[in-house]
């Protein structure tokens, strides 16, 4: 145990923000915590760093934080630059600095042992190349490079002041500057905010391998089931944990709540029987002992708390197109997009109900692609059309933050000048603003608030053709899955650009991706996508199917496309997954069975904590076991 928060009380003026919490950090754990938005994971990051202490609780429970040794905690949020006129090499290289003096110090004694051979020195020098080398002497140079390179500069951005990046450049310097110092608690508050797909991948591989705790709050649920070991809920100000990653915390989640459901329920039904009794029984001499058993026995009950409701209120917005619109939807042929200079050329083709995702890296396209489509830049080359009685809406991440002095109702009402008053807090309501929520001003709501005004308003024009950059920004778990609802019941079409791989594997059905230096269409959804690609590492080959950019028909990439050999390869694939599976579902039966003989034990039936912990474990593993066979059944019909 490194972090322990016992019975954490924190309040903000007259509100309670977190109340009797209990928080571990245990060796190197990887842990999530996640909630709606407002729900208080910021404040307890800021609880974990030090920049806020617990308040006293209004009961006699001890509340305390406890930190083992010299442990130290880096924290995005706490590091700013001292002096933005030197330049970034200079400012990573401060995290080497008892390295580099070890480095002086070889070179120095090197020197030395020209004219002195002593033992003296001989020890020294030995003594100081082993801390050298065990604290990455000779891969140091190639760790920050490489850090450096993945979060999208280039190595000769090393050489340039810090002060010339922008806000946000400056953010992502701050954030490698935070890697490279190797913390022992590293809190990272939403990491993967505007970063490409593929360094978000790198991320998750290098916090896997970090060899430290690593905090994470984020509403990227691929990226927390990638990273995440344990999971942390605030919920009702109260947090709880939960053993394994995202999807793990949903389906045990889901399961504790019905279980205490069915429990509650079952205690409500035999203490409504024995009231029944007694009341019936009560007035009769004979049956005086009976009555006071029964009640003796109501009184001596462990009341179950009936489970407090799943907080699942978000946007609701289901909506028809004003029109149906033809089958061709929107023709794309040779553009060149950018602005002093082309930065890519894209072909497609778009049919009615088709939900195409743009994905890839960022700064070569995918943005600029969207706004030539709706006007807002020009195109350099080549030609698009929309088909017939098509009304494209388009949804930019930036202009959907809002900065007005105006009400919400207000500004809505500017957009639709002739709708009624009650129809326009109707339409608003759908999206969360009730009561005097909609006399709160623009400039006053949260980046989630504006993004659903912002929809609320493109939605209410009804158009069968959304546009979408991002829509997903600044919206917590429950409003992704609301947007997912509404898109996935849409009948209209969409084009959309999103960094968030769960949102894309949810809705596209096909891909528009911008890699290599050329823009590919697929015709198939993310995970096939991700399937392919992961074949094609695996066994070297180069093959893919792809529908080129400036071509309208579907091609492999190599000539010596063989479907036999592919299908070959698919079942000897399936074979070895099935294999697999086998040999997973009979660890964790076994584990299932360590674990319940471990809770029977006699030594173990009084210690509440520990059997709390080995519940948790079981849920989990269940949890997993019902995943794998759920697979096995689906590898074994293929």
């Amino acid at each position: 145990m490194i972090y322990q928060i016992n019975n954490g009380l924190v309040k903000y003026a007259a509100d309670t923000i977190l109340d009797h919490i209990n928080f571990e950090i245990r060796n190197t754990e990887k842990i999530a915590v996640v909630g709606r938005n407002g729900c208080g994971k910021t404040t307890l990051f800021k609880l974990i760093a030090g920049i806020l202490s617990l308040d006293n609780p209004d009961s006699d429970e001890e509340s305390w934080i406890s930190k083992a040794g010299n442990t130290t905690i880096g924290y995005l949020q706490q590091i700013s630059f001292e002096n933005e006129d030197v330049t970034v090499e200079e400012e990573l290289l401060k995290e080497y600095a008892d390295l580099l003096a070890w480095k002086e110090r070889l070179e120095q004694l090197c020197i030395r042992m020209e004219t002195d051979h002593s033992k003296e020195v001989l020890e020294s020098y030995a003594k100081t190349l082993e801390l050298f080398e065990n604290s990455g002497g000779y891969t140091y140079q190639t760790e920050m490079e490489t850090v450096v390179t993945k979060f999208g500069f280039d190595l000769t951005d090393l050489k340039r002041p810090i002060k010339t990046f922008s806000g946000g450049q400056r953010t992502k310097l701050a954030f490698i500057r935070l890697l490279l110092r190797k913390p022992d608690i590293l809190l990272l508050d939403e990491p993967t905010n505007h970063l490409d797909l593929p360094t978000i991948e790198w991320l998750e591989r290098y916090l896997k391998q970090y060899p430290k705790a690593v905090v994470i709050i984020s509403h990227d649920r691929m990226f927390l089931d990638k990273v995440a070991e344990v999971t942390y809920e605030i919920e009702h100000r109260r947090m709880i944990r939960y053993q394994g990653n995202y999807s793990a915390f949903v389906k045990q989640k889901r399961f504790n709540w019905e279980k205490q459901q069915k429990d509650y329920l079952m205690q409500q039904k035999e203490i409504t029987r024995l009231m029944t009794l007694i009341e019936k029984y009560k007035h009769h001499p004979t049956k005086v002992a009976m009555t006071q058993s029964k009640l003796k026995q109501i009184d001596h009950m462990d009341r179950i708390e009936a489970p407090e409701k799943y907080d699942m209120r978000s946007f609701r917005a289901e909506f028809k197109p004003l029109r149906s619109g033809g089958q061709e939807v929107l023709k794309v042929s040779r553009l060149k997009i950018g602005y002093d200079r082309p930065l890519c050329e894209v072909s497609f083709e778009l049919k009615k109900g088709q939900r195409l995702a743009v994905i890839g890296e960022n700064g070569i396209g995918k943005s600029t692609l969207l706004k030539t489509l709706v006007r807002q830049v020009n195109q350099l080359e080549g030609t698009f059309s929309y088909g017939f009685q098509i009304d494209p809406g388009y949804f930019d991440q930036q202009l959907a933050q809002l900065e007005n002095d105006r009400t919400v109702l207000e500004d809505f009402c500017d957009e639709f000048p002739d709708m009624y008053l009650s129809e326009a807090r109707s339409a608003l309501g759908c999206f969360l603003f009730t009561q005097d929520s909609v006399y709160k001003k623009v400039c006053q709501l949260s980046g989630g608030e504006k993004v659903r005004l912002s929809l609320a308003k493109l939605l209410k024009k009804r158009p069968n053709l959304l546009i979408l950059d991002e829509p997903t920004n600044h919206m917590d778990i429950v409003g992704k899955e609301a947007m997912e609802t509404m898109l996935m019941n849409y009948e209209g079409t969409v084009l959309f650009v999103s960094h968030d791989r769960y949102f894309v594997q949810k809705i596209a059905d096909s891909l528009l991706v911008f890699e290599k230096g050329e823009v590919n269409y697929y015709p198939f959804g993310y995970q096939e996508y991700t399937e392919q690609e992961n074949n094609v590492a695996e066994d070297g080959s180069s093959v893919r199917f792809v529908i080129q950019t400036n071509t309208s028909k579907a091609a492999p990439v190599s000539k010596e496309w063989d479907r036999k050999e592919k299908n070959t390869k698919n079942q000897s694939r399936t074979e070895k997954a099935i294999k697999k599976l086998e040999q997973q579902v009979e660890e964790t039966e076994r584990k299932i069975d360590e674990i319940k003989s471990l809770m029977e034990s006699p030594e173990i039936a009084c210690d509440y904590a520990k059997l709390t912990e080995l519940n948790d474990q079981l849920m989990s593993e269940e949890c997993n076991l019902e995943e794998y066979l759920e697979n096995y059944v689906s590898y074994q019909e293929q």
